[in-house]
């Protein structure tokens, strides 16, 4: 999908975290406002809201916007897992697109911390008995010891990612991990095993959080923010999976390997970029080596030249693409359905120019790509104008 006449007007967000002492709805007004006043509008200018969470709660979204006012607008619920905030976003900025209102409000709300305690496991009622019982850090595990055995990924790899990801963190004020020393690999390794070869530090943490972006036609973010860069949203694309043999055992997290490849060639071609234009990408690294496969699976480099992207520090701040810049889900967090939203928040911050210590230098065009329960796939492109 080419979105035509569309910006991003406005993102805000709270400081992933453990909020022990706030409900979810109250984190999602922080962040509503903080978008609302970023885009210079008040709840009265929205048109029509999606509103993304993966708590099983009904109605969680229309209570939520009744935190804002009853102006009577139209409200959506969006869940789609991991990929909830940012397919969020993409109901919105289609809404627009479509001419259906002006101006549209995504929001992404969710406490992890309540559902944890919850103790469900596993991922719950599966399609087979494999898929109900095992963990899914069990199959990163099992995608992570795959490469190992094919390719020769040492576990220096992913620690290397993550601590990327944890430096890029403590530039990010919001997020949630900030360490308060440079994050090396060998720290990596050596925190807590979760399952062979993963450890604690290459691991998303359990937190809660909210973050809002709202958008409208391209002359209006020029009218009320006439100083200010226009951020676009160029092209989305989603795509569910394909049946490949032994797919359980592949990934049924995460998905084939083919449904984030086609989704993002889609996403290319109906943008017209080629992925040598991307400035920055933010993708779903809920464990390193997620992250890893992505750098390929994204046509960011040959299949099989990964690994050297790490070694070269490519993907670092500074380097030739950088990845994950506000930490990514290993540092900034993973509360779910604000997950999405977040990614465009830093992309935004980046393609303006204010992202101050973690900034891209001449961010131009950004990327952002979740899977959901292995079963869909999102990616869209922003364009700084």
């Amino acid at each position: 999908m080419k979105f035509e006449d569309v910006a991003v007007l406005g993102v805000g967000m709270v400081r992933f975290g453990a909020h022990k002492d706030r409900s979810a709805a109250q984190l999602a007004r922080e962040a509503g406002l903080r978008a609302l006043a970023d885009a210079g509008l008040s709840f009265r200018d929205v048109g029509e809201a999606f509103v993304g969470y993966i708590a099983p709660i009904q109605m969680l979204g229309i209570k939520v916007m009744k935190e804002f006012g009853l102006t009577g607008l139209p409200v959506t619920h969006v869940e789609n897992a991991s990929a909830t905030g940012l397919i969020a976003f993409r109901e919105a900025a289609h809404a627009v697109a479509s001419g259906r209102c002006d101006v549209a409000m995504a929001l992404g709300l969710d406490k992890m911390t309540e559902l944890a305690r919850g103790g469900r496991g596993g991922r719950g009622i599966g399609r087979d008995t494999i898929d109900s019982v095992i963990l899914p850090a069990a199959y990163f595990a099992l995608w992570a010891m795959r490469r190992m055995h094919e390719r020769g990924t040492r576990p220096e790899h992913f620690a290397k990612i993550a601590a990327k990801n944890w430096n890029h963190g403590a530039r990010n004020p919001l997020a949630d991990r900030q360490s308060d020393h440079e994050v090396t690999a060998e720290e990596v390794l050596a925190s807590y095993p979760v399952a062979e070869p993963l450890t604690a530090m290459m691991a998303c943490p359990v937190d809660d959080g909210a973050a809002c972006v709202i958008v409208g036609r391209r002359e209006l973010a020029r009218q009320l923010q006439p100083g200010r860069a226009v951020v676009r949203p160029v092209a989305s694309a989603l795509q569910t999976e394909t049946y490949t043999p032994g797919h359980t055992f592949l990934g049924p997290v995460v998905g084939p390997a083919s449904m984030t490849r086609d989704t993002a060639r889609e996403a290319y071609e109906a943008a017209g970029v080629d992925p040598a234009d991307v400035s920055l990408a933010l993708v779903h690294d809920a464990f390193a080596n997620e992250e890893l496969e992505y750098y390929e699976l994204l046509d960011f480099c040959p299949e099989g030249d990964a690994e050297k992207l790490v070694e070269d520090g490519a993907t670092r701040i500074g380097g030739r693409i950088p990845f994950n810049t506000d930490g990514g889900l290993i540092a900034r967090g993973h509360p779910g359905g604000p997950t999405g939203l977040a990614q465009v928040h830093e992309i935004v911050l980046q393609l303006r120019h204010e992202a101050g210590p973690r900034q891209v230098e001449n961010a131009r065009i950004g990327l952002a790509h979740l899977v959901g329960g292995g079963s869909v796939c999102t990616v869209n492109l922003f364009e700084r104008d």
